[in-house]
This record gives C-alpha cells, structure tokens and sequence, in this order.
C-alpha cells in the first residue's frame, strides 16, 4: 500500500519539468476510503492555507468560460461547482449563480461578490436539487479527484443538478474545464506520454520571522492531467452528452448536457 506523505516530503519525486509524480493510489482505495484522505491531505489542506495568496492571481475571466456566461438567457440561473475565489460571480448581471467550494477559506472570499449565494459544498455531495438548473461550471475542480471512479461521479454530480432534455428543449448546460497533459509549449512541458497523476507546487513567499528576510513555503496540489479525449470519455461515463469541446491555453473544455432519463 502507498503511504500517504505531506507535501514537503515528495521532493525526491520531483520530475523533469519541476512537479513531482504523485505518491500511488492503493488499488483498494475505492473501498477503503483512503481517497477521501488521499484529497483531503493533498488538496482541500493545501487550498485552506493558500487561499489568499491564491485569489491574488486569480481575478481574469477565462475567456470561453467568459462567453458561455454572458450568452446565457436573461434570468438563467445556474451554479459555479468549485467557485475559488468567486472571480465569475459578477460576469453577467442578468443571471444568478449559487456558489460552491470545498475550502471555507475561498468561500469566505467569494462572498464578498454575493453575500447571499455561496455555500461550503463538497462536488461529490452537493445540496442542491436534481434537474432544477439551466446551467454549471465546473472551472479546474474535477481534476483534483485522484481515481477515475471519483471524476466520473463528480461529472455525474455536475449533470444531475441540470434540468434534463424535453421536447425541444436541449436541457441545461454544463461547461466543465481541467487541466491538459499536453502543454508541450508552456512553461511545464508536459506532453502526451508523460505521467497523468502529479503534484504541482505552489510557492507562497513572505517576509521571515526576523523581519528583514524572505520566508518561502512551497505546497504540492494533486491534479490529474487529462489527456486528449478523455474528459469526454467521463463525461459519456457519467451519463451525458458532449455538445462542444476544445482547448484552451493548457486545458480541456467541454460543454455537455444529461441524456434523457
């Protein structure tokens, strides 16, 4: 069985293009509940103690995520599954998102956007009502879950809160983004080949305890790297249709909508 090891002690995992190879995931984790753990020490911990530096670099609207939420339908309203820091809250005024993340830290931040539409929720269990919502995205979130069962339910998770297809009506729309493996041309170099499950770090600098040096902490996120085709893959797994898809600066993106049920 794998050992679960905090993030300061993989640097003798560290691969060529400076992330680390994740720790394996123990092939009985799925009825253990290891995973949980798993995500909880290599995600949700990490997000909890770097919440604020993180919305500091995070407040530009992606460009496609931009366009799906201001063609929506006046009055449309929809939810932001894994929300950060609440940087699409206010993209388009005439629609009303319900906001949800794993990290009480990020919740906090995203409510000063809209006090009254955010909720700490986990994707695998959120609490929301099935088929009542014309719209969700899932911006960098499912990439985080650390087997492919867990991804899928998350898709799954997204795609019940849509209301389904109708007569002619398509059924609500999802816009669900993650990370690429093939980013050849950025600045990480991972491309088709290289390892999918990995741990990428994140460096926080401030001022030391003397008052004059600088202090560095380095924290190591799990992700894993979604290869071409294959977010469609979960997204037919999970019970939906992909409408459109493509890439966009190091990611996957796919708009999908629940087959009829």
């Amino acid at each position: 069985m794998a050992q679960f090891v905090g993030a300061q002690r993989v640097k003798g995992l560290v691969d060529r293009f400076g992330t680390a190879i994740a720790p394996s995931i123990p092939p009985n984790m799925a009825t253990d509940g290891k995973e949980e753990m798993y995500e909880e020490e290599h995600v949700h911990r990490v997000y909890q103690e770097i919440a604020h530096h993180f919305s500091s670099t995070r407040y530009k609207a992606w460009p496609i995520v931009e366009r799906f939420l201001t063609e929506l339908a006046p009055g449309s309203v929809g939810l932001d599954i894994g929300c950060g820091n609440g940087k699409y809250l206010p993209v388009n005024p005439n629609i009303f998102i319900i906001a949800s993340d794993r990290s009480e830290a990020l919740i906090k931040i995203a409510s000063k956007h809209q006090p009254h539409s955010t909720v700490i929720a986990d994707n695998l269990s959120l609490p929301h009502p099935n088929g009542c919502f014309d719209f969700a995205i899932s911006i960098a979130v499912v990439h985080h879950l650390s087997t492919r069962e867990r991804r899928v339910k998350a898709v799954e998770a997204i795609l019940d809160t849509l209301k389904p297809p109708q007569d002619s009506f398509e059924g609500g729309k999802a816009l669900i983004y993650v990370w690429a493996l093939e980013q050849k041309n950025s600045r990480r170099g991972w491309d088709a080949g290289d390892e999918q499950d990995v741990m990428v770090p994140w460096v926080r600098r401030g001022k030391g305890s003397d008052k004059s040096a600088e202090s560095t902490q380095t924290f190591l996120r799990y992700y894993h790297l979604y290869r071409s085709n294959e977010l469609e893959d979960d997204i037919c797994a999970a019970g939906g249709r992909v409408l459109n898809h493509g890439y966009e600066k190091d990611n996957w993106w796919a708009i999908a909508t629940p087959l009829p049920r």
